[in-house]
């Protein structure tokens, strides 16, 4: 991948756009590693970068205890923020045993038709049978709070935003409506990638 920044500016920007955060906790008491797809510059960070990032800024926030990661899919699109099958697969590789065993679960926000199939086809395939049984698929955000308490975790607006599109527009969960303008229309900003969450989220 060819990029015009540096690897530390690649570094800064993954920092900033907070696309990885740790805060809060699951019903279960699991600190969570929230992770907001739409945000992942993967036109500009590359693979190794972003192995190093995760090695150096979380994984060691993460500790030796239990976690779940929160995946928001929201706003995620092969040509924009998506970092590529091998790509995936390298960065999992990465991941050192004790982390691995230490992820319980992972929630995973708007999958989408595609990723489903995706997940069902080949992804016993690149990731083991272990990590593809403690996904689970969160199509609406009502029912996350059976698992994470509202107060504990902050949700974008342009998540409820497409909720509130699937329960208008329930054939885009099924990908034969096609998704929301508003949504999917425009790149998050690089000084302000999470402007505003909602009060939504508070109980």
């Amino acid at each position: 991948m060819s990029t015009t920044i540096t690897e530390l500016e690649q570094e800064e920007l993954l920092e900033k756009l907070e696309v990885f955060k740790i805060k809060g906790r699951d019903k279960h008491g699991r600190k969570i590693l929230r992770i907001i797809g739409k945000f992942f510059p993967a036109r500009l960070v590359s693979v190794e970068v972003l192995k190093k990032f995760l090695e150096e800024r979380i994984f060691p926030k993460l500790g030796k205890k239990k976690f779940a990661v929160l995946y928001i899919h929201t706003g995620v699109q092969r040509s924009e923020n998506f970092a590529g099958i091998s790509s995936l697969r390298s960065v999992y590789d990465a991941i050192p045993a004790n982390v691995k065993e230490n992820l319980e679960a992972v929630y995973f926000i708007h999958p989408g038709l595609q990723a489903r199939l995706f997940l069902a086809t080949f992804g016993r395939f690149l990731f083991n049978a272990g990590l593809y049984r403690k996904l689970r698929y969160i199509s609406r955000i009502g029912y996350l709070w059976e698992n994470v308490r509202r107060t504990e975790v902050e949700i974008p607006e342009f998540v409820y935003d497409h909720d509130e599109d699937l329960e208008y527009r329930p054939m885009m969960d099924y990908g034969l409506e096609s998704d929301h303008a508003r949504v999917y229309g425009t790149a998050p900003a690089l000084d302000s990638p999470v402007t505003t969450y909602s009060m939504r989220c508070i109980s």
